[in-house]
């Protein structure tokens, strides 16, 4: 798996990767509507023994034109390039997305990127993908120029979930934002990861019988504060279930940092410095203020038994799901 962070002073595309089926997109979620372009391009790629590759954007071009409103990332690039990577694609080429990028012309992006980088011989997108300077590059605009400079385009329709709705990626960052961890899972066809690396904390959970590993997410992270049952995956790849507090601590803190701390069930050991990931599984509880610590021990309790329950009978909501989480 190779993932390119290209600019003018990279190496050209190796020669094994010329020629391939190229996924565009910006993919962030790798949600099942996304999964529905991705795949069209697997299936093409293996049908013509050729390599599948993704062409992917960073940062998120939201965050170039609005940068003092960060776009809150369901998958950060490390993350989505590994869910790619499991899914079978041969490289991830994250294309850097700045204001000189944006004022390309639809058919300099063409000619510089899929042609002559790439070497395209098919492009598999979104119905409503647009690109180059104004948004001018459209659907017709790509198969015309397919048909012109001999690649092939397949454009994928909108996918819709069991209710007959289009699944996106605002959507389910909404459902995030209101704690709805397990309707977003149904959108993204895998639990909710999260990434970062387990720092120092005050230590107080350890005096109280559950220690936790301690992780600051990004600022932009809409998720809503409260008690999740969750599953932790360590850089060896061992599981471990637990349950995790994100938010502001209100019963301990005055003005606390947003933090994610996991209590690990059955776990001990030195977890400091180690780049884990956090899947959530279930919203148990807000967050609540709690008259001293007796009161919150006793509710942690309760909390750990719920996200026992709910953790014993889980099932993989599909392959992603199963790389990530089980």
């Amino acid at each position: 798996m190779t993932v390119f962070h290209r600019n003018e002073t990279k190496q050209p595309l190796p020669e094994h990767l010329r020629g391939g089926v190229i996924a565009i997109g910006n993919f962030d979620g790798v949600h099942r509507g996304h999964q529905a372009v991705l795949q069209r391009a697997l299936d093409i790629a293996a049908e013509r023994g050729v390599p599948a590759l993704v062409l992917t954007f960073e940062p998120h071009p939201r965050t170039v034109f609005r940068p003092e409103h960060p776009v809150f990332r369901l998958t950060p690039a490390p993350l989505k390039a590994r869910i790619l990577e499991g899914m079978g694609f041969s490289a991830v080429i994250e294309y850097p997305f700045d204001r000189g990028f944006s004022e390309i012309s639809a058919h300099d992006f063409i000619r510089g990127i899929l042609l002559d980088w790439l070497h395209a011989s098919e492009v598999v997108t979104g119905f409503d993908f647009h690109f180059g300077k104004g948004r001018e590059g459209g659907p017709a605009f790509l198969m015309a120029a397919g048909e012109e400079n001999g690649f092939g385009v397949t454009l994928v329709d909108a996918f819709r979930d069991e209710n007959a709705s289009v699944i996106s990626s605002s959507f389910i960052r909404a459902l995030l934002g209101k704690g709805q961890v397990a309707e977003a899972a149904g959108q993204l066809g895998y639990r909710y990861t999260v990434e970062a690396e387990v720092i120092g904390g005050k230590q107080l959970g350890r005096t109280l019988g559950y220690p936790t590993a301690n992780m600051q997410l990004p600022p932009e992270v809409e998720l809503r504060n409260g008690i999740y049952a969750v599953r932790f995956r360590r850089p060896d790849g061992s599981l471990h279930d637990g349950v995790a507090s994100y938010g502001r601590r209100p019963t301990v803190d005055a003005n606390g940092a947003p933090l994610l701390e996991t209590f690990l069930f059955d776990f001990s050991g030195d977890l400091y410095g180690e780049v884990s990931a956090v899947s959530f599984f279930g919203h148990l509880r807000d967050e609540l203020k709690f008259d001293g610590l007796d009161a919150l021990v006793v509710q942690m309790k309760r909390d750990e038994e719920e996200a026992r329950a709910l953790l014993s009978g889980v099932r993989p909501l599909g392959p992603i799901d199963r790389r990530l989480c089980f």
